[in-house]
């Protein structure tokens, strides 16, 4: 299964229940937020963690996404690799190999 596919099936899910109607861009942001805060508290009180909760937790994070990208016209794919090309250029192997320095400060 592709990327595609995947997108599809996250997309067809919400069709199927008729909740697109909930699913503006502001609430899609905020469950972005929610399911992120989620997966965050899977790590709260240490580094130890539960990798099936942290699996699930990432997953309704990415959800959200591709369907936030699907309803405000994004292609996620071509999103992503731009981000990265953009940041290649913020951060050049030479110059930020090993550092965890903002890219103004390398």
């Amino acid at each position: 299964m592709d990327f595609k596919d995947v997108k599809r099936e996250v997309v067809q899910f919400t069709e199927d229940r008729n909740w697109d109607q909930f699913h503006t861009p502001e609430n899609l942001a905020k469950s972005i937020s929610i399911e992120a805060a989620e997966l965050l508290e899977c790590f709260q009180w240490n580094s130890e963690y539960d990798k099936e909760a942290v699996t699930e937790e990432l997953a309704d994070v990415m959800n959200y996404c591709i369907l936030m990208a699907d309803k405000i016209g994004v292609d996620i794919e071509d999103a992503i690799i731009s981000k990265i090309r953009k940041n290649a250029a913020k951060y050049p192997v030479e110059k930020s190999y090993g550092s965890s320095k903002k890219y103004t400060e390398l």
